[in-house]
Protein backbone atom coordinates (compact mmCIF):
# COMPACT_ATOMS: atom_id res chain seq x y z
CA UNK A 1 0.00 0.00 0.00
CA UNK A 2 2.97 2.16 0.60
CA UNK A 3 4.62 1.77 -2.24
CA UNK A 4 1.25 1.82 -4.53
CA UNK A 5 1.06 5.47 -2.49
CA UNK A 6 4.49 6.12 -2.90
CA UNK A 7 4.24 5.96 -6.94
CA UNK A 8 1.44 8.22 -7.22
CA UNK A 9 2.89 10.59 -4.95
CA UNK A 10 6.06 10.72 -7.54
CA UNK A 11 3.49 11.27 -10.46
CA UNK A 12 1.87 13.55 -9.09
CA UNK A 13 4.86 15.43 -8.26
CA UNK A 14 6.06 15.58 -11.65
CA UNK A 15 2.73 17.33 -12.90
CA UNK A 16 3.55 19.44 -10.32
CA UNK A 17 6.74 20.38 -11.09
CA UNK A 18 6.75 20.25 -14.78
CA UNK A 19 6.37 24.23 -15.22
CA UNK A 20 9.34 25.03 -13.02
CA UNK A 21 13.30 24.89 -13.72
CA UNK A 22 13.96 22.06 -14.99
CA UNK A 23 17.15 21.77 -13.06
CA UNK A 24 15.00 22.37 -9.41
CA UNK A 25 12.40 19.57 -10.57
CA UNK A 26 14.97 16.88 -10.78
CA UNK A 27 16.70 17.88 -7.21
CA UNK A 28 13.04 17.59 -5.77
CA UNK A 29 12.24 14.89 -7.76
CA UNK A 30 15.30 13.38 -6.53
CA UNK A 31 14.76 14.23 -2.88
CA UNK A 32 11.00 12.81 -3.24
CA UNK A 33 12.17 9.64 -4.44
CA UNK A 34 14.50 9.24 -1.58
CA UNK A 35 12.78 6.39 0.87
CA UNK A 36 13.42 8.66 3.72
CA UNK A 37 10.96 11.88 4.49
CA UNK A 38 7.57 11.56 6.45
CA UNK A 39 7.64 8.13 4.90
CA UNK A 40 9.33 6.55 7.71
CA UNK A 41 7.24 7.62 10.24
CA UNK A 42 4.54 5.60 8.56
CA UNK A 43 1.72 7.44 9.64
CA UNK A 44 -1.61 5.61 8.36
CA UNK A 45 -3.53 9.23 9.64
CA UNK A 46 -3.13 12.88 9.31
CA UNK A 47 -5.36 15.25 10.92
CA UNK A 48 -5.57 19.06 10.18
CA UNK A 49 -7.09 22.00 12.22
CA UNK A 50 -6.34 25.75 11.04
CA UNK A 51 -7.20 28.46 8.78
CA UNK A 52 -7.31 29.14 4.76
CA UNK A 53 -3.48 27.93 4.88
CA UNK A 54 -4.92 24.32 5.08
CA UNK A 55 -8.72 24.60 4.17
CA UNK A 56 -8.78 21.94 1.35
CA UNK A 57 -12.30 22.54 1.34
CA UNK A 58 -14.67 23.18 4.38
CA UNK A 59 -14.98 27.09 3.84
CA UNK A 60 -17.14 26.28 1.03
CA UNK A 61 -19.22 23.84 2.00
CA UNK A 62 -20.71 26.44 4.63
CA UNK A 63 -23.40 29.12 3.66
CA UNK A 64 -22.03 32.13 4.82
CA UNK A 65 -18.04 31.44 4.35
CA UNK A 66 -19.09 29.64 1.02
CA UNK A 67 -20.22 32.81 0.48
CA UNK A 68 -18.21 35.06 0.84
CA UNK A 69 -15.41 33.10 0.07
CA UNK A 70 -13.67 34.02 -3.64
CA UNK A 71 -11.56 30.47 -3.12
CA UNK A 72 -15.27 28.89 -4.43
CA UNK A 73 -14.10 29.29 -7.55
CA UNK A 74 -11.44 29.99 -10.52
CA UNK A 75 -9.01 30.57 -11.13
CA UNK A 76 -8.39 29.25 -7.68
CA UNK A 77 -7.23 25.83 -8.35
CA UNK A 78 -6.26 26.56 -11.90
CA UNK A 79 -3.16 25.36 -11.71
CA UNK A 80 -3.19 21.80 -10.27
CA UNK A 81 -7.00 20.86 -10.09
CA UNK A 82 -7.98 23.17 -12.98
CA UNK A 83 -11.10 23.40 -10.65
CA UNK A 84 -11.85 25.40 -7.26
CA UNK A 85 -11.93 22.75 -4.78
CA UNK A 86 -11.82 25.45 -1.79
CA UNK A 87 -8.07 25.36 -1.78
CA UNK A 88 -7.30 29.31 -1.61
CA UNK A 89 -4.03 28.70 -3.56
CA UNK A 90 -4.19 28.09 -7.51
CA UNK A 91 -2.87 24.40 -6.06
CA UNK A 92 -2.25 22.60 -3.48
CA UNK A 93 -1.33 24.10 -0.01
CA UNK A 94 1.28 22.51 2.31
CA UNK A 95 -1.14 19.66 3.92
CA UNK A 96 -1.66 18.27 0.79
CA UNK A 97 2.00 17.91 0.34
CA UNK A 98 2.72 16.38 3.83
CA UNK A 99 0.30 14.16 2.90
CA UNK A 100 1.80 13.04 0.18
CA UNK A 101 5.16 12.73 1.26
CA UNK A 102 3.80 10.96 4.11
CA UNK A 103 2.61 8.22 1.58
CA UNK A 104 -1.31 9.38 1.93
CA UNK A 105 -4.13 10.30 0.06
CA UNK A 106 -4.91 13.94 0.06
CA UNK A 107 -7.13 14.88 3.04
CA UNK A 108 -10.79 15.77 3.26
CA UNK A 109 -12.37 18.10 3.83
CA UNK A 110 -14.58 17.12 7.56
CA UNK A 111 -17.71 18.96 5.99
CA UNK A 112 -17.54 17.06 2.86
CA UNK A 113 -20.72 14.41 2.77
CA UNK A 114 -19.81 10.65 2.59
CA UNK A 115 -16.34 11.64 2.07
CA UNK A 116 -13.36 9.08 3.00
CA UNK A 117 -11.80 9.62 6.19
CA UNK A 118 -9.65 6.41 6.16
CA UNK A 119 -6.83 8.22 6.15
CA UNK A 120 -7.19 11.32 8.52
CA UNK A 121 -9.37 14.65 8.18
CA UNK A 122 -9.16 18.35 7.38
CA UNK A 123 -11.14 20.24 9.98
CA UNK A 124 -9.86 23.49 8.72
CA UNK A 125 -11.70 26.32 8.12
CA UNK A 126 -10.92 29.28 5.61
CA UNK A 127 -11.25 32.71 7.53
CA UNK A 128 -11.08 30.98 10.93
CA UNK A 129 -10.02 32.21 14.06
CA UNK A 130 -8.25 30.41 17.58
CA UNK A 131 -10.60 32.88 19.60
CA UNK A 132 -14.55 32.31 19.33
CA UNK A 133 -15.95 35.07 17.46
CA UNK A 134 -17.92 35.45 20.67
CA UNK A 135 -14.66 35.93 22.76
CA UNK A 136 -13.50 38.07 20.16
CA UNK A 137 -16.13 40.57 19.53
CA UNK A 138 -16.93 40.77 22.92
CA UNK A 139 -13.44 41.27 24.66
CA UNK A 140 -11.62 42.85 21.39
CA UNK A 141 -14.08 44.21 19.59
CA UNK A 142 -13.23 42.73 16.44
CA UNK A 143 -15.41 40.35 13.67
CA UNK A 144 -15.05 37.53 12.39
CA UNK A 145 -16.78 38.20 8.64
CA UNK A 146 -16.50 34.90 7.47
CA UNK A 147 -17.13 31.84 10.07
CA UNK A 148 -18.16 31.12 13.30
CA UNK A 149 -15.69 27.76 13.07
CA UNK A 150 -13.30 28.82 15.20
CA UNK A 151 -10.68 26.18 16.83
CA UNK A 152 -13.01 25.20 19.61
CA UNK A 153 -15.44 24.70 16.74
CA UNK A 154 -13.29 22.41 14.76
CA UNK A 155 -12.20 20.37 18.22
CA UNK A 156 -15.83 19.44 18.77
CA UNK A 157 -16.38 18.40 14.99
CA UNK A 158 -12.78 15.98 15.75
CA UNK A 159 -14.39 14.77 19.17
CA UNK A 160 -17.37 13.98 17.26
CA UNK A 161 -15.28 12.40 14.43
CA UNK A 162 -13.52 10.18 16.72
CA UNK A 163 -16.53 9.22 18.29
CA UNK A 164 -18.49 7.98 15.26
CA UNK A 165 -15.54 6.27 14.05
CA UNK A 166 -14.57 4.70 17.32
CA UNK A 167 -10.90 5.57 16.63
CA UNK A 168 -9.24 4.49 20.09
CA UNK A 169 -6.57 6.18 21.54
CA UNK A 170 -4.26 3.03 20.55
CA UNK A 171 -5.68 3.86 16.96
CA UNK A 172 -4.02 7.20 16.79
CA UNK A 173 -1.36 6.67 18.03
CA UNK A 174 0.64 6.49 14.44
CA UNK A 175 -1.42 9.81 13.64
CA UNK A 176 -0.19 12.89 12.89
CA UNK A 177 -1.98 15.90 14.27
CA UNK A 178 -1.50 19.88 12.91
CA UNK A 179 -2.85 22.36 15.01
CA UNK A 180 -2.43 24.92 12.95
CA UNK A 181 -1.79 27.48 11.71
CA UNK A 182 -4.67 29.16 13.53
CA UNK A 183 -4.47 32.37 15.26
CA UNK A 184 -3.30 34.54 12.38
CA UNK A 185 -6.65 35.58 11.49
CA UNK A 186 -7.24 37.69 15.27
CA UNK A 187 -4.46 40.55 13.78
CA UNK A 188 -5.52 40.30 10.33
CA UNK A 189 -9.16 41.28 11.11
CA UNK A 190 -7.39 43.73 14.02
CA UNK A 191 -5.50 45.07 11.40
CA UNK A 192 -8.60 45.54 8.87
CA UNK A 193 -10.48 47.44 11.69
CA UNK A 194 -8.20 49.70 12.63
CA UNK A 195 -6.67 48.34 15.79
CA UNK A 196 -3.51 49.31 16.99
CA UNK A 197 -0.69 47.43 17.41
CA UNK A 198 -0.41 47.56 20.82
CA UNK A 199 -3.85 46.31 21.07
CA UNK A 200 -2.98 43.65 18.99
CA UNK A 201 0.21 42.57 21.15
CA UNK A 202 -2.35 42.49 24.07
CA UNK A 203 -4.14 39.87 22.38
CA UNK A 204 -1.04 37.30 22.08
CA UNK A 205 -1.60 35.52 25.17
CA UNK A 206 -4.93 34.59 24.91
CA UNK A 207 -4.52 33.35 21.40
CA UNK A 208 -1.64 31.53 22.91
CA UNK A 209 -3.63 30.26 25.44
CA UNK A 210 -6.62 28.78 23.28
CA UNK A 211 -3.91 27.11 20.88
CA UNK A 212 -2.43 25.26 23.95
CA UNK A 213 -5.49 24.58 25.34
CA UNK A 214 -6.28 22.63 22.13
CA UNK A 215 -3.46 20.68 21.89
CA UNK A 216 -4.02 19.53 25.12
CA UNK A 217 -7.63 18.65 23.91
CA UNK A 218 -6.00 16.45 21.16
CA UNK A 219 -3.79 14.67 23.16
CA UNK A 220 -6.75 13.72 25.18
CA UNK A 221 -8.23 12.36 21.69
CA UNK A 222 -5.08 10.49 21.85
CA UNK A 223 -2.86 11.79 19.79
CA UNK A 224 1.07 11.23 20.34
CA UNK A 225 2.76 13.11 17.89
CA UNK A 226 1.21 16.87 17.20
CA UNK A 227 2.76 20.01 14.88
CA UNK A 228 2.25 23.46 16.24
CA UNK A 229 2.78 26.05 13.25
CA UNK A 230 3.40 29.68 14.24
CA UNK A 231 2.80 32.70 11.58
CA UNK A 232 4.43 33.45 9.06
CA UNK A 233 5.91 37.16 8.16
CA UNK A 234 3.12 39.23 7.97
CA UNK A 235 4.72 41.60 7.05
CA UNK A 236 5.56 40.13 3.55
CA UNK A 237 2.41 39.78 2.19
CA UNK A 238 0.95 42.23 -0.22
CA UNK A 239 -2.16 43.03 1.13
CA UNK A 240 -0.37 44.01 4.07
CA UNK A 241 2.15 46.03 2.29
CA UNK A 242 -0.32 47.89 0.05
CA UNK A 243 -2.70 48.48 3.41
CA UNK A 244 0.73 49.94 5.12
CA UNK A 245 2.08 51.37 2.25
CA UNK A 246 4.76 54.32 3.43
CA UNK A 247 7.68 56.32 2.00
CA UNK A 248 9.43 56.04 4.97
CA UNK A 249 12.29 53.88 3.46
CA UNK A 250 13.51 52.89 7.51
CA UNK A 251 10.37 51.23 7.81
CA UNK A 252 10.92 48.26 5.71
CA UNK A 253 13.60 45.14 6.31
CA UNK A 254 16.37 43.85 3.46
CA UNK A 255 13.38 42.42 1.69
CA UNK A 256 11.03 45.26 1.77
CA UNK A 257 9.04 43.59 4.39
CA UNK A 258 7.28 46.16 7.26
CA UNK A 259 9.56 45.87 9.82
CA UNK A 260 6.86 46.55 12.90
CA UNK A 261 4.30 44.07 11.15
CA UNK A 262 7.11 41.04 11.14
CA UNK A 263 7.79 41.99 14.93
CA UNK A 264 4.47 41.24 15.86
CA UNK A 265 4.63 37.54 14.16
CA UNK A 266 7.96 37.53 16.04
CA UNK A 267 6.53 38.29 19.08
CA UNK A 268 3.37 36.00 18.49
CA UNK A 269 5.83 33.20 17.78
CA UNK A 270 8.01 33.81 20.56
CA UNK A 271 5.03 33.66 23.03
CA UNK A 272 3.62 30.35 20.99
CA UNK A 273 7.25 28.44 21.50
CA UNK A 274 7.27 29.24 24.94
CA UNK A 275 4.52 27.76 25.92
CA UNK A 276 5.18 24.74 24.00
CA UNK A 277 8.04 24.45 25.67
CA UNK A 278 5.86 24.46 29.00
CA UNK A 279 3.43 22.06 27.79
CA UNK A 280 6.22 19.27 27.06
CA UNK A 281 6.80 19.31 30.49
CA UNK A 282 3.77 17.78 31.75
CA UNK A 283 3.28 15.47 28.46
CA UNK A 284 7.10 14.21 28.24
CA UNK A 285 6.24 11.42 26.43
CA UNK A 286 4.15 13.31 23.49
CA UNK A 287 6.13 14.55 20.69
CA UNK A 288 5.52 17.99 20.43
CA UNK A 289 6.88 19.93 17.57
CA UNK A 290 6.78 23.95 16.69
CA UNK A 291 6.44 24.70 12.59
CA UNK A 292 8.65 27.43 12.24
CA UNK A 293 6.45 28.95 9.34
CA UNK A 294 8.32 32.62 10.28
CA UNK A 295 12.01 31.33 9.12
CA UNK A 296 10.97 28.78 6.29
CA UNK A 297 9.26 32.03 4.69
CA UNK A 298 12.59 33.76 4.81
CA UNK A 299 14.74 30.85 3.80
CA UNK A 300 11.80 31.33 0.56
CA UNK A 301 12.94 35.00 0.47
CA UNK A 302 16.17 34.50 0.36
CA UNK A 303 16.47 31.95 -2.33
CA UNK A 304 13.79 32.95 -4.06
CA UNK A 305 15.60 33.27 -7.60
CA UNK A 306 17.49 30.37 -7.41
CA UNK A 307 13.60 28.14 -6.88
CA UNK A 308 12.86 29.80 -9.95
CA UNK A 309 10.65 32.72 -8.69
CA UNK A 310 10.66 36.06 -10.25
CA UNK A 311 12.69 38.49 -8.16
CA UNK A 312 10.83 41.35 -9.54
CA UNK A 313 7.97 39.82 -8.34
CA UNK A 314 8.47 38.29 -4.63
CA UNK A 315 6.25 40.70 -3.43
CA UNK A 316 3.37 40.61 -6.27
CA UNK A 317 0.43 38.97 -5.83
CA UNK A 318 0.10 37.07 -9.22
CA UNK A 319 -4.04 36.80 -9.50
CA UNK A 320 -4.55 40.63 -8.63
CA UNK A 321 -4.92 44.12 -10.34
CA UNK A 322 -3.02 47.43 -9.48
CA UNK A 323 -0.82 49.42 -7.48
CA UNK A 324 3.17 48.40 -5.78
CA UNK A 325 2.07 44.73 -5.24
CA UNK A 326 -0.82 44.08 -7.54
CA UNK A 327 -3.13 43.91 -5.09
CA UNK A 328 -6.47 46.36 -4.46
CA UNK A 329 -8.90 44.65 -1.82
CA UNK A 330 -11.76 46.14 -3.98
CA UNK A 331 -11.06 44.22 -7.08
CA UNK A 332 -9.59 40.88 -5.37
CA UNK A 333 -8.69 37.86 -7.27
CA UNK A 334 -11.57 36.15 -9.04
CA UNK A 335 -12.68 39.74 -9.20
CA UNK A 336 -14.27 41.04 -12.55
CA UNK A 337 -11.22 43.02 -13.59
CA UNK A 338 -8.41 40.82 -11.64
CA UNK A 339 -6.15 39.45 -13.92
CA UNK A 340 -4.07 35.87 -13.43
CA UNK A 341 -0.19 36.33 -13.89
CA UNK A 342 1.36 34.07 -17.01
CA UNK A 343 3.28 32.04 -14.85
CA UNK A 344 2.11 31.05 -11.16
CA UNK A 345 5.37 29.46 -10.48
CA UNK A 346 7.11 32.00 -10.74
CA UNK A 347 5.42 34.09 -8.36
CA UNK A 348 5.19 33.18 -4.07
CA UNK A 349 1.82 34.74 -3.42
CA UNK A 350 -0.99 34.28 -5.19
CA UNK A 351 -3.88 36.63 -4.35
CA UNK A 352 -2.00 38.94 -2.33
CA UNK A 353 -3.10 36.75 0.91
CA UNK A 354 -2.49 33.33 0.18
CA UNK A 355 0.33 32.19 -1.89
CA UNK A 356 1.08 29.53 -4.44
CA UNK A 357 1.46 26.07 -5.26
CA UNK A 358 5.03 26.64 -5.97
CA UNK A 359 5.47 28.43 -2.91
CA UNK A 360 3.84 26.07 -0.57
CA UNK A 361 5.86 23.35 -2.37
CA UNK A 362 9.23 24.71 -1.47
CA UNK A 363 8.01 25.58 2.25
CA UNK A 364 7.06 22.26 2.94
CA UNK A 365 10.11 21.20 1.78
CA UNK A 366 11.77 23.19 4.25
CA UNK A 367 9.13 22.26 6.99
CA UNK A 368 9.89 18.66 6.54
CA UNK A 369 13.24 18.72 6.78
CA UNK A 370 13.31 20.95 9.52
CA UNK A 371 10.55 18.78 11.71
CA UNK A 372 11.35 15.28 10.83
CA UNK A 373 14.27 14.69 13.26
CA UNK A 374 11.97 16.01 15.85
CA UNK A 375 9.17 13.75 15.32
CA UNK A 376 11.08 10.56 16.69
CA UNK A 377 10.54 8.75 13.53
CA UNK A 378 12.03 5.66 14.01
CA UNK A 379 12.42 2.84 10.63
Amino acid sequence: MALAMREVLLIISLVVLQQINKGDAQDLLIKLQKPAGLMKCRFNKIYQLGDSLSDTGNCIRESHCGAHSSCRRLPYGITFFQKATGRCSDGMLIIDFIALESGLPLLNPYERQNANFRHGANFAVAGATALSTEILAAENKIVNPMTNSSLNVQLDWMSSHFETTCSSTEKLNKSLFLVGEIGGNEFNYGLSQGKTMEELRRMVPEVVHTIIHGVRRVIDFGATRIVVPGNFPIGCHPIILTHFITNDSTAYDEYHCLKNLNNLAIFYNHQLQQAIGELKKDYPNITLVYGDYYNAYLWLLQNAANLGFDKNSVQKACCGIGGAYNFDIHKKCGSPGAQVCADPNTHISWDGVHLTQSAYKWLARWLIDDMLPKLNCHV
